[in-house]
């Protein structure tokens, strides 16, 4: 079953992804900052978008993804590209 995802897991895969250096102390900034004011480029954003589409089976699409200015952009967009839950399950 596919879930939304939130700050925590943008949070674990930018470490997942960059190794960062201070983790904890990144999750507080992600949410009151821009990728761009972290240090974070265009192409570390897609990484970390590309490891949340195939987590969840987003089909959100590469140029959206790298194009997030923020956590909560790439949350909105990953989340608004999960695939549809039905009683059968995900269609």
């Amino acid at each position: 079953m596919t879930t939304n995802i939130g700050m925590n897991d943008v949070w674990t895969a930018l470490v997942e992804g960059s190794g960062a250096d201070d983790a904890s102390a990144l999750l507080a900034d992600l949410e009151s900052n821009s990728f761009d004011e972290l240090g974070y480029d265009s192409l570390a954003v897609l990484e970390t978008g590309l490891r949340l589409r195939r987590d969840t089976g987003s089909d959100a699409p590469d140029a959206q993804i790298a194009g997030a200015q923020t956590a909560q952009e790439l949350i909105d967009l990953i989340n608004s590209h999960l695939p549809l839950q039905t009683s059968e399950g995900v269609k």
